[in-house]
């Protein structure tokens, strides 16, 4: 049995490195990628407030097909360079998007996203996956969300 749970009122740091902790734990014996990520999503979903949907695409094929998530039903199939996590993939960059409105491109898969971050997890120098975060809130992410996802995305390339 597995207890993870944020402490409420904790600097975002300490948050991130709670989380990666959990994330390590949780996946550290499992040789399924799919179940890490689904344990990771709901990690994510119980850690991280003002969310409305997290989770994981996978690169598979060349394009990203939809992997474990909490949250609304979402797109299947995502283009290399197409919306928010299309470019993650695509640019194997970080996406901090304040307003995805704002974004040229963006894919609407949930009409009640306001803000998005998107982390790649890279593996042998190659995008294997992204942790696509929304969130209702404009500007609901900052740098210090998009490198606790990175620490997170780190954590995982080899297990998931």
């Amino acid at each position: 049995m597995y207890d993870f749970a944020p402490v409420p009122g904790q600097p975002k740091s300490v948050l991130y490195a709670d989380l990666v902790d959990a994330a390590s734990a949780i996946t550290l014996d499992e040789a399924d990628a799919v179940a890490n990520m689904a344990n990771v999503a709901a990690l994510l979903g119980q850690f991280l407030p003002d969310l409305n949907w997290a989770g994981f695409y996978r690169m598979i094929g060349g394009e990203l097909v939809l992997g474990p998530f909490v949250g609304k039903p979402a797109c299947i199939r995502i283009a290399l360079g197409q919306g928010v996590c299309g470019t993650a993939a695509a640019s194997g960059d970080t996406q901090l998007v304040p307003d995805v409105h704002a974004f040229p491109g963006h894919i609407a898969c949930d009409a009640d996203s306001r803000s998005e971050l998107v982390v790649p997890v890279v593996r042998d120098g190659a995008v294997i996956a992204v942790i696509d975060l929304d969130s209702p809130l404009p500007a609901r992410f900052d740098t210090e969300d998009a490198s606790g996802i990175e620490a997170l995305a780190l954590a995982l390339a080899e297990r998931i």
